[in-house]
């Protein structure tokens, strides 16, 4: 553990320290977030705050985890190759964000539109596809952890299809909760800072290592993300950390906890799914399309029922907290 977080305080101030040459960078390419009109008019302001950002928490955390793993990767040791599966995972989901924020900026779409949702999603179902794969017939995961029972459930083939989806959908689910500053990432570090607990009471040394490593990072990128944010992370950061946490839950064998540990992240994705579900349905019950919230995500709707966006942020965060030491908790059982 000792080493774990000396390698979360070596990413912090890797990433800190070229924070700044990083958002002057953006700002010179004047890769500026575009905020849709749909959203809060508080938020029309924003307009133009450097995105991309994920690449302050990518590009060190990469860098370390490689460095220390060449040896493994060249001994095709099955150490390295599990820890280097995260490490992939960021990476590939990282430069589908990238592509997504830089068709937001630059596209021939609608600023701020990025690429087709459709396009999007089949890729993040073929990278998931592919990860999965490579979990079930190399890495030989095929089983679950359940709270209370002893020996984890071996789920054989159906562990595919489930793993998929959770990569899937956590990477959205990152992606819809990155709406106010500060807000995604905090989240992501309790999250990553639970699951390397977890591995960690598993004995799963590498893994403590990397989630650590990545905490250290995301709280660089937050020292620039706290409100007012001079930095977003945007897809690149997002749909990588979404995805990167689904598969570290999978490594671990404890993803039935993940809509725990991450319950803020289910409920924003939930509040999602439902608002979008009651206004078609009750379009054709009642001739009129009604509305479950003022406005989703969930933290759009208590922006608007008139907390700050500070105040969102930082109870969000505090459930995100207590979610997580229940998660723990249920994990210990």
């Amino acid at each position: 553990m000792a080493y774990s977080l000396t390698l979360g305080a070596i990413a912090f101030f890797l990433a800190v320290i070229w924070g700044r040459p990083l958002i002057n960078l953006l700002v010179r390419n004047r890769i500026g977030k575009q905020i849709r009109i749909e959203g809060p008019t508080t938020h029309q302001v924003k307009t133009g705050t450097p995105t991309m950002g994920g690449l302050m928490i990518l590009i060190p955390v990469i860098v370390i985890t490689s460095a220390l793993n060449i040896a493994n990767l060249l001994g095709w040791n099955i150490i390295g190759r599990s820890v280097l599966v995260p490490m992939t995972v960021l990476l590939l989901f990282g430069l589908l964000g990238a592509v997504d924020d830089l068709e937001g900026v630059r596209g021939r779409r609608s600023k701020g539109e990025g690429i087709l949702g459709r396009w999007k999603a089949l890729a993040q179902i073929i990278l998931a596809t592919l990860v999965v794969l490579f979990l079930h017939f190399v890495l030989d995961l095929r089983s679950v952890a359940v709270p209370g029972i002893r020996e984890k459930i071996e789920i054989g083939l159906w562990y595919i299809p489930a793993a998929v989806f959770i990569v899937v959908a956590f990477s959205n689910a990152v992606n819809l909760t990155d709406g106010l500053d500060a807000l995604a990432g905090s989240l992501a570090a309790s999250a990553f800072t639970c699951y390397g607990v977890i591995a960690f009471l598993q004995q799963q040394v590498w893994l403590v290592a990397f989630c650590f490593t990545l905490v250290g990072a995301i709280m660089a990128f937050l020292w620039f993300n706290a409100h007012p944010a001079e930095l977003f992370m945007g897809d690149t950061g997002s749909l990588a950390l979404g995805a990167t946490l689904a598969v570290v839950a999978l490594m671990t064998g404890q993803w039935l906890l993940l809509p725990v540990v991450a319950a803020v992240y289910t409920a924003e994705t939930v509040s999602v799914t439902l608002q979008v579900l009651w206004f078609k349905l009750s379009r054709r019950l009642y001739g009129q399309p009604r509305r479950l919230f003022k406005m989703a995500p969930l933290h759009h709707h208590f922006e608007l029922t008139g907390w700050s966006e500070t105040q969102v942020t930082q109870r969000f965060w505090l459930v995100g907290i207590l979610c997580g030491m229940l998660g723990i908790a249920l994990a210990l059982l």
